[in-house]
């Protein structure tokens, strides 16, 4: 689930879609207005974010309503959280390591 997830955050027009989600529910035509895309494109970057579970669709007619799912965010939220504290730790090494070798060049 996570590479799927993190595979729908991939791409910037995917994020925005979900940007906009995050405000409320929204159907294929409003989510396609602010950008460059046709419809059918739009549909296929719906298409993945549903797949990663990113997204729910509801039909009603002909109009189809999305709606932003945060569980799968919240799962690569925690996966993020584990590493934070490695990454923290080693930047810290890392920037002592750097002071050491300015301290060892200044005269």
């Amino acid at each position: 689930m996570l590479d799927r997830t993190f595979g729908a955050l991939a791409d910037p027009p995917r994020r925005r879609i979900l940007e906009h989600l995050a405000q409320g529910d929204h159907c294929v035509t409003d989510l396609a207005r602010p950008y460059a895309m046709s419809l059918p494109a739009v549909s296929k970057h719906l298409r993945v974010l549903e797949q990663a579970g990113r997204v729910r669709r509801r039909r009603n007619g002909r109009v189809h309503s999305l709606k932003l799912d945060a569980k799968p965010m919240r799962e690569a939220s925690q996966w993020m959280e584990e590493y934070r504290s490695f990454w923290g730790n080693s930047f810290d090494r890392l920037d002592e390591y750097l002071k050491q070798l300015q301290t060892k060049e200044t005269p």
